[in-house]
């Protein structure tokens, strides 16, 4: 389930840097420079971010319960 959150949001991410990038001036002066900047600085870590996430999670182990590891019979014949 959280692998489907952390592609999503990469998908997002990827879909407003589509969008934005060509409307933003990183050579401009003043604050709309540093707008620009610190705009792509955060896009970039919610890019590191969820690829860590999606990269490194932990993998789910499967536990058997003791009723399912002892095989029972269905009929037994006496």
């Amino acid at each position: 389930m959280k692998k489907n959150r952390y592609l999503l949001c990469l998908l997002l991410c990827g879909f407003m840097l589509y969008y934005a990038v060509p409307q933003l001036s990183v050579t401009a002066g003043g604050v709309q420079g540093a707008f620009s900047i610190t705009w792509l600085v955060f896009a970039l870590m919610v890019i590191a971010g969820n690829l860590t996430g999606l990269l490194y999670s932990p993998k789910k182990q499967v536990r058997k319960s003791k009723s399912q590891s002892i095989n029972k019979k269905s009929r037994s014949y006496y």
